[in-house]
């Protein structure tokens, strides 16, 4: 892990860096709250391939990867943007094409997946998928995993309980570790040295984080130095753990960002029109994110309004009033 002093840098340069072709990714989030949205459109526009995606319950971030054709597999439990699309549209079109392999967990499970890479051991033990499909239908068959050796040899492992005693009946599943060659999320605070503080739900971000070779931070605030040692119990990621940090005000858009501003729910209806045709969505793609330069110009975009409707009330941390239908 990088233990610079100064980490901050452009989106650009992060995603340059640190996000090779065919590297194994991890991104923050959960369905339409706080994915690292400015930094996946920076990945479609870099025009990154054959990535490999870990996911705890992600939505829009994924999808849209998917759709861009950046991604060859996926690890995931949920891939969905709530009302607007239960299962991600463009995802759903690439696993019934048989164009994207995925490898389905439960929750629990990849929470614990992340647990184990981010505590250094291989594997941690569950009872979660238990008589479910979960347990035995694999995504990816014994020749995918021989030819890849950042793959497990086996999904999951199923076994008696090794301790006897009372419940030496009881039958556990093993879950492997994820140790992602990078992670990518946005958090609401950060400083320069790589010190993150993130309010509300942090979902799995943190284990996802701390599992990472690499560990790319996003966020709405750059906190003066020393800023964040008031309340440290507050911060949830250390600086040792970030290699970069970038300062990206509505760097979660269109999902929300608590406490910062809400989904925008033109955007993602918009996203769903597109995302259900192919004609459509391939003209979405080029002009909406190929088209457009950076963040900054994709923000400058926004319709006049818009902006103001999402925008978190200070006392709920969400968007009074507005209408999500």
């Amino acid at each position: 892990m990088n233990t610079e002093t100064n980490k901050l840098m452009s989106l650009s340069e992060a995603v340059s860096r640190f996000v090779p072709h065919g590297a194994h990714l991890s991104i923050g989030g959960f369905t339409i709250n706080r994915n690292p949205m400015a930094a996946v459109y920076e990945i479609i526009r870099q025009q990154k391939r054959h990535l490999h995606l870990y996911a705890h319950s992600n939505g829009q971030g994924v999808d849209e990867l998917v759709g861009a054709g950046c991604l060859d597999r996926i690890e995931i439990a949920y891939a969905g943007s709530g009302r607007f699309a239960p299962t991600c549209i463009r995802f759903r079109k690439a696993v019934e094409s048989g164009r994207l392999r995925v490898e389905d967990y439960s929750n629990f499970q990849m929470t614990l997946r992340f647990m184990a890479g981010a505590m250094g051991v291989p594997f941690l033990p569950t009872r979660s998928s238990l008589g479910s499909d979960i347990a035995t239908r694999w995504g990816f068959s014994e020749n995918v995993r021989r030819d890849d050796p950042r793959l497990p040899d086996r999904k999951l492992v199923i076994l008696d309980n090794p301790f006897g005693g009372w419940a030496e009946t009881e039958r556990v599943v093993l879950v492997p570790a994820i140790n992602p060659d990078v992670t990518i999320i946005h958090a609401q605070a950060a400083d320069r040295q790589g010190t993150v503080r993130i309010t509300g739900l942090p979902f799995a971000d943190v284990e996802q984080a701390k599992a990472a070779r690499h560990l790319i931070v996003s966020c709405e605030t750059l906190v003066d130095d020393d800023g964040l040692r008031d309340a440290p119990e507050q911060n949830q990621i250390p600086f040792f753990c970030v290699d970069a940090v970038v300062h990206l005000p509505m760097g979660a858009w269109p999902t929300a960002c608590y406490r910062y501003y809400d989904y925008d729910p033109t955007r993602l209806h918009h996203y769903r029109e597109a995302a259900l045709d192919d004609v459509r969505y391939r003209a979405y793609l080029q002009k909406q994110i190929l088209d457009v330069p950076d963040h900054a110009a994709m923000i400058k975009g926004i319709e006049p309004g818009q902006l103001e409707k999402i925008k978190a009330d200070p006392r709920t941390g969400y968007a009074v009033g507005l209408d999500r239908r």
